[in-house]
């Protein structure tokens, strides 16, 4: 049996304020199969991204234990996070974050410079990733000579660079009228399952729930799973 493609046991992130403690995350378990989407649902403030920092390698949990792919990371330092989420997840942010002065095509091969895993494999996986997220057209259109459904999908094609274990997406549908928003949503749903790729979606609005397997709800640092 396979391992899941998240494991979360007991998590908390506690930051110091002063001679008080802010509890960003409260005793967090949650388990993610390997190509399971899950709608992490929460009004702001309420630990969804610190969980999500968490399971990618941004953050560092206070207590608990963080596997990703069946790689341990809570005690992981700097350097070793890194190199973690160079080959291990894949993150789709809000605002998308590509390079701006970088070509659709170059914005995916980034990933691979950075992981220095440069040449033709890099090459010919970013076009082919381009050609099924319907942009093989427009591969050498900078950001600015883009849609915002089409920034979307070269955010959606630079996470996927590194056959990550784990996507983590930011809200994103925010920045699409409804529409959009759906079709970004099915282009999530397919990409995930026809990879077996795992994913949390971190989203406010409820009507994008339908395209994740399982909806699991944050308040106040505290999951809370339907």
């Amino acid at each position: 049996m396979s391992q899941p493609a998240l494991q979360m046991s007991d998590v908390r992130k506690v930051y110091s304020m002063g001679d008080s403690e802010v509890v960003a995350l409260d005793h967090a378990t949650l388990t993610v199969g390997t190509d399971e989407i899950i709608a992490l649902v929460g009004p702001s403030g309420s630990g969804k991204t610190t969980l999500c920092s968490i399971a990618g390698g941004i953050l560092s949990a206070t207590e608990g234990s963080v596997t990703v792919g069946g790689e341990s990371i809570a005690d992981y330092g700097d350097k070793e996070l890194t190199t973690f989420r160079q080959n291990k997840v894949g993150f789709v942010f809000q605002s998308v974050n590509l390079v701006p002065f970088l070509n659709a095509r170059e914005n995916l091969l980034v990933v691979d410079e950075l992981g220095r895993r440069e040449g033709k494999p890099a090459r010919e996986r970013a076009d082919r990733l381009l050609d099924e997220l319907g942009l093989g057209d427009r591969s050498k259109n900078l950001p600015s000579q883009l849609s915002g459904g089409q920034k979307q999908r070269v955010a959606i094609g630079r996470a996927l660079m590194n056959e990550p274990e784990l996507v983590l997406f930011d809200e994103p549908t925010s920045a699409l009228d409804t529409e959009l928003g759906q079709q970004v949503m099915e282009l999530i749903q397919s990409e995930m399952k026809s990879r077996g790729t795992a994913a949390i979606v971190v989203t406010h609005d409820e009507r994008i729930t339908s395209y994740c397997d399982r909806t699991v709800h944050i308040t106040d640092g505290v999951l809370e799973a339907d």
